[in-house]
């Protein structure tokens, strides 16, 4: 085969992803850009602004808050689901008569809508019914745990309300499930015989042949998820808590844009908080990427 027809097939099957690309990530990223330096509120044409949202963003409190509660979401829940996902991964990866049901239950809930998953946890987290509060609860009196304390307010204290949207996130990692349970699945298995010949103990085995040699799927994994840990908090939020309780304790920066655009038809604000959070995103997978080659230097010594 010529070169230049082995190009032009190679573009050719390149092409649907381009097109996806520039429509579905380009194009709305260039328009959020420009909206970001406009007041714009979609019945009067943008006027141009200059750098005056990015400066009222400065002097906010609710969107310093929604930046602060996305940033601590990020760095709560992103190695939790990792750590989460990957103990599934090493317990489930052999053959057992029940591994196929322990492995369907794990990726389950990630193959639910949003809107439905929200929905049923605001069922699950429901202080008076709900199956959580009430598991908690046996074996207690008046109303306590069988401790002495009061069950979690899910829905109502501040600090409860952020554990339960981490909660939330803990069950949605089907695909990292997969990820890590094919990666460990691919690792050879004459190093692990060598290794029960060495007697070494569960712990070495995986400090010393398994976390490094998936390391380098738990990196990327780990920037995936930094990038959508931003995401995942908007409808849990918007659903389940509402943002609160008061003040903002689960207002996100993604809930944050969305009220400013369709609830406050401030666009060019929303667009600005927007690129904020991206330039944080970028920033902060940046600095995960130069960790990461430090560590993939670190075990080629």
């Amino acid at each position: 085969m010529r070169p230049d027809r082995g190009h032009r097939q190679l573009g050719l099957l390149l092409a649907p992803y381009l097109l996806g690309l520039v429509v579905l990530v380009l194009a709305p990223f260039a328009v959020t850009l420009a909206l970001a330096f406009t007041d714009y509120d979609l019945i009067r044409p943008p006027r141009w602004a200059g750098t005056g949202n990015f400066t009222a963003l400065a002097a906010d409190p609710i969107f310093r808050t929604a930046l602060v509660n996305s940033l601590t979401f990020a760095a709560v829940a992103v190695p939790l689901r990792l750590l989460v996902a990957l103990a599934l991964a090493l317990l489930l990866h052999r053959r057992t008569p029940a591994s196929g049901v322990a492995r369907t239950a794990a990726v389950l809930p990630a193959a639910v809508p949003e809107i439905a998953y929200g929905l049923l946890w605001l069922w699950l987290l429901n202080p008076l019914y709900g199956p959580i509060s009430q598991v908690l609860r046996a074996g207690g009196q008046n109303g306590l745990t069988a401790f002495g304390r009061t069950p979690p307010q899910w829905l109502t204290d501040p600090v409860d309300a952020r554990a339960a949207i981490v909660l939330m996130s803990l069950f949605t990692i089907g695909e990292t499930f997969v990820i890590l349970l094919a990666a460990r699945r691919a690792l050879p298995s004459d190093v692990y015989e060598l290794a029960a010949l060495e007697d070494a103990t569960a712990w070495d085995v995986l400090r010393r042949i398994t976390l490094p040699l998936i390391g380098p799927v738990l990196g990327l994994l780990l920037i995936r998820d930094a990038i959508q840990s931003l995401q995942f908090s908007f409808v849990p939020a918007l659903v389940v808590t509402d943002g609160g309780p008061p003040p903002y304790a689960t207002t996100y920066v993604p809930l944050f844009a969305y009220r400013t655009a369709f609830e406050y038809l401030r666009y060019g604000y929303a667009a600005a908080a927007s690129v904020v959070m991206l330039v944080l995103t970028v920033t902060a997978v940046a600095l995960q990427w130069r960790l990461l080659r430090r560590y993939g230097r670190f075990y080629d010594r």
